[in-house]
């Protein structure tokens, strides 16, 4: 019997097919290049999502003009074909326009989500099917573990690069299909893999802001695609007082606090954006706090029932932290009773689940903030 290779496969490298997603930042293209040097059969795959006219040199958003060049010349320099897959439009229907309209429900969308859960885990998906590739490559820090013959989805051992809460949408057919060759590495180590390979992306700065919204101003996306969104309303204080006059929901999230402008003895949050009433509601830091949180649209990434009689962890932003909880999932939907305070938990965002194990933090899946 063939020994197993490094993806897992009952094969020889050279005779597993591998299609990577490079992106032009110095991950994928390392994964790129460890593929290659591994032995496998490489073909890099590039998505033009969007028209960047306007994008320079200096940009630090992924997916831009410059992003595809530095893509191109990494392949080149592997020896492995490359191509382009100009997905705009597809981009534009499953990202962008969900991105707006959800600012103007009053949430606070999650585009980088929704990209892998639309353009790059669907389409990318099923183009890696097509060409009959063994397997679909990410630069994801994250952990793809097998255990008793099941894929499972775990943290990635560099803490501040883990990126399993933008992954929770990821289905199980999808996880068996994906490999992640950097969920045991830290950032560090990957630079320095892509220096000792002479990669010209080793020092590019890491993507910083949403693809589509240069330099974060994000209220000019909304301006471009709906420009008639700038609606002024009501300010209201928690008794339901008009305190002050808004130039748009669009202009506010949940738990920020500059751009109030109103004066108060203690300093004033927003607490709830009401789109219906196109109003903002305020209050002080402390109102912010919420136990329970209502979510939709849950995906779970375990078949074990057992796995939530275990103490869970959440997650409720990109950033924030592990926090204990108790989960009670109905059918596409849960109840998430907090028993840690948080602050500032914005419809729109993903509550991700986690579980420890003995191989770490478990992503057991997760779902859509509703309230």
């Amino acid at each position: 019997m063939t020994k197993l290779n490094s993806l897992g496969f009952n094969k020889k490298p050279e005779d597993t097919l591998v299609v990577v997603a490079m992106s032009g930042g110095v991950d994928s293209s390392t994964v790129a290049a460890m593929m290659k040097n591994e032995g496998y059969k490489v073909i890099g795959i590039t998505l033009k999502l969007y028209n960047d006219t306007q994008q320079t040199t200096q940009s630090k958003q992924c997916c831009a003009g410059q992003d595809i060049m530095d893509a191109k010349r990494v392949a080149e320099k592997l020896k492995i074909e490359h191509r382009i897959l100009y997905y705009q439009n597809k981009f534009k229907e499953g990202v962008i326009d969900n991105f707006v309209e959800s600012y103007l429900n009053g949430e606070t969308p999650i585009p980088c989500v929704q990209c892998n859960q639309t353009v790059k885990f669907t389409d990318l998906f099923e183009e890696a099917k097509k060409l009959n590739a063994d397997a679909l490559i990410t630069g994801h820090y994250v952990k793809s573990i097998t255990d008793n013959g099941v894929n499972h989805m775990y943290r990635g051992k560099d803490s501040n690069r883990d990126q399993s809460y933008f992954l929770f949408s990821t289905t199980r057919e999808q996880l068996d299909y994906l490999r992640f060759p950097l969920g045991g590495l830290l950032k560090d180590e990957t630079r320095k893999i892509a220096k000792d390979l002479d990669l010209n992306v080793a020092d590019k700065p890491d993507s910083q802001d949403i693809c589509f919204v240069p330099n974060g101003d994000y209220a000019s996306v909304i301006q471009k695609f709906k420009p008639n969104s700038f609606k002024k309303g009501n300010i209201k204080n928690l008794k339901g007082e008009v305190i002050g006059v808004h130039d748009g929901i669009i202009n506010y999230t949940i738990g920020q606090r500059k751009g109030i402008k109103i004066a108060d003895k203690d300093p004033l949050y927003v607490i709830k954006i009401d789109a219906d009433q196109n109003e903002i509601i305020v209050g002080t830091k402390e109102n912010l706090i919420k136990k329970e949180i209502h979510l939709k649209e849950i995906n779970l990434l375990t078949n074990d029932t057992k796995d939530f009689e275990k103490e869970i962890f959440v997650k409720v932003r990109s950033t924030g932290k592990l926090l204990k909880a108790k989960v009670d999932i109905n059918y596409d939907k849960a109840k998430v009773n907090l028993l840690e305070d948080e602050y500032g938990i914005a419809p729109g965002q993903a509550c991700v689940f986690y579980a420890k194990d003995n191989f770490g933090d478990k992503i057991l899946g997760g779902g859509w903030i509703k309230n």
